[in-house]
């Protein structure tokens, strides 16, 4: 009993120090800059500054499978999977384009351009230059799977046809965490606005 005991405060206090330690390292990483416009009940209307990324669009739909390979293929760029073997920061939010096809998208470090970035190993990555862009968000916690994304992204649909606001069809998922992160987790919905 004494054992069992000692083994969960151990694995109590790892879980307690990872968090910690995720929660503490997201504070330092280069996001996505946006201004917000207006704030309604439910979601808000943001400004994106013109950002860089890099991007690989997969086949399918599907989000965990989509996100998964997107995320080894971006991952092994940026940790030197590159002409020059340069390590890459990682920024937030990781970006995925909900469309039949979807696109997975990391921000590059504004210290890049497209000139100085080193040339990927894998010959599906693509820079792209995402203009600037007026956009509505809505924001949820917790894991993100096909189901909540497809329910918050119904939801921010019906708040803006109920505000009368009009938005294109470009719909992304964004995710502002590491997979082993438990504790305070943020996800959203943007749609671009016409």
């Amino acid at each position: 009993m004494k054992i069992a005991l000692i083994t969960s405060g151990i694995i109590l206090l790892a879980f307690i120090i990872t968090q910690l330690f995720a929660m503490s390292g997201q504070r330092n990483i280069e996001t996505y800059p946006y201004t917000v416009k207006k704030k309604y009940d439910g979601f808000e209307i943001r400004s994106y500054e013109a950002t860089l990324f890099t991007s690989v669009q997969l086949s399918g739909n599907k989000y965990k499978e989509a996100s998964s390979k997107g995320f080894s293929i971006l991952a092994g760029y940026i940790f030197g999977g590159n002409k020059k073997s340069e390590k890459i920061a990682m920024t937030s939010p990781v970006s995925m384009s909900l469309d039949d096809d979807m696109t997975m998208m990391f921000m590059v470090p504004k210290k890049f351009n497209k000139e100085t970035l080193p040339q990927p190993n894998q010959p599906g990555i693509k820079f792209v230059e995402q203009p600037a862009k007026t956009v509505a968000a809505i924001t949820f916690g917790g894991w993100a799977n096909d189901e909540t994304i497809a329910k918050y992204k119904q939801q921010l649909i019906a708040a803006l046809n109920t505000e009368g606001i009009k938005y294109s069809n470009k719909f992304y998922f964004l995710g502002y965490n590491p997979p082993f992160e438990v504790i305070n987790r943020k996800n959203e919905i943007i749609v671009e606005l016409l």
